[in-house]
C-alpha cells in the first residue's frame, strides 16, 4: 500500500511539473525601432519607433516564438539561458534560429527602473529589433 502511494505521488509530480514548465505567454507590441550594421559593419542609430499592435507569442510548448507582424515570424527556440538580474533589469534569453538555420538571440528584458516596462529584443547578425511589449489578454479565454 505505501508503495502505492508512493508512485501515485511521483506520478502526480512528474504531471504537475511539466503542466507547470510548459505554457504560452502573449504579449502585445505597442511600438518597435530597428537598427542596422552599415556596409562597414558598424551598428548605425535606432530608426524612431513606429507604433504597431502586433502579438507576440513565447510557446514553450513547441519552444517557439512567433511575432505576428504583416510577415508571420517564427523563431525555433534551441536553448533557454539562465535568467539573468541586475540593479535595473531581469533579463531572459533564447538561444534560437529562423527559417534558414542561422543562429542568434532573442530576449525579453523587464526594465526595474522604468515601472518594470517590458521589451522583446531579436539580436539577428546585421539588425536589432526591439518591440515594446505589454502582456495580451486574450479576451476569449478571460
Amino acid at each position: 500500500m505505501r508503495t502505492h502511494k508512493f508512485f501515485v505521488l511521483l506520478i502526480w509530480m512528474m504531471m504537475f511539473s511539466s503542466i507547470a514548465q510548459a505554457q504560452v505567454y502573449k504579449f502585445l507590441s505597442t511600438g518597435f525601432s530597428v537598427m542596422e550594421r552599415n556596409e562597414k559593419g558598424d551598428w548605425g542609430k535606432w530608426s524612431d519607433l513606429k507604433e504597431a499592435s502586433i502579438v507576440i507569442t513565447l510557446d514553450t510548448n513547441k519552444n517557439r516564438i512567433i511575432v505576428y507582424s504583416q510577415e508571420v515570424q517564427l523563431y525555433n527556440i534551441i536553448k533557454y539561458q539562465p535568467e539573468e538580474e541586475n540593479d535595473t533589469d531581469i533579463i531572459n534569453s533564447f538561444s534560437c534560429s529562423d527559417d534558414d538555420g542561422q543562429p542568434f538571440t532573442i530576449s525579453i528584458i523587464i526594465r526595474k527602473n522604468q515601472g518594470n516596462r517590458k521589451q522583446l529584443y531579436i539580436n539577428q547578425k546585421d539588425f536589432i529589433v526591439v518591440y515594446n511589449i505589454v502582456n495580451h489578454i486574450d479576451k476569449n479565454h478571460q
